[in-house]
């Protein structure tokens, strides 16, 4: 059993530290969480130490068991993090470039003209200053191609009608 040295030279154990140290405790708890979402960032953590931070709070208020303490962190824990993950999932705002970090999503429908023959389902084409690979029907070089989709770097095409 771990024991300590009070002011006054007596033996206690560590049950005794946290029962004197009452909603200390919490505090306690809310600051080791809090730097530890400092530490190793992900947001998850930063919900459980506001939570340890109101109980707390409330414990300054309140003279309750800590049994009762611990359902409420565990009330306050959940619903927190429910409550963050209904915010933190929201819809993108729509902007004025939706097509910004997405760039290959911005050329489906158009048509380009292949730099490079599909053979064996494989080709290039130019657009603008940058040699884009595709994929889809063999096509000679010259030939007109509609973007269909993407396929991880590669443009899915089809042919385009004349």
């Amino acid at each position: 059993m771990i024991e300590f040295v009070d002011a006054l030279g007596q033996k206690r154990g560590i049950l005794d530290l946290i029962e004197a140290l009452g909603s200390w405790n919490w505090f306690i708890l809310g600051v080791l969480l809090l730097a530890i979402e400092i530490l190793a960032p992900g947001t998850f953590i930063l919900w459980l130490g506001l939570s340890a931070i109101l109980v707390g709070l409330i414990s300054l208020l309140i003279d309750w068991s800590w049994q009762a303490q611990l359902v409420a962190f565990a009330v306050l824990a959940i619903l927190s993090l429910v409550v963050w993950r209904y915010f933190a999932h929201h819809e993108d705002p729509e902007t004025d470039q939706p097509f910004l970090n997405r760039r290959m999503e911005a050329l489906i429908g158009r048509v380009f003209t292949l730099d490079k023959p599909i053979i064996d389902g494989m080709g290039s084409v130019r657009i603008d200053d940058t040699v884009w690979r595709v994929t889809g029907p063999d096509c000679p070089a010259g030939s007109r191609v509609r973007v269909a989709g993407t396929q991880g770097v590669t443009l899915v095409v089809d042919r385009a009608e004349a």
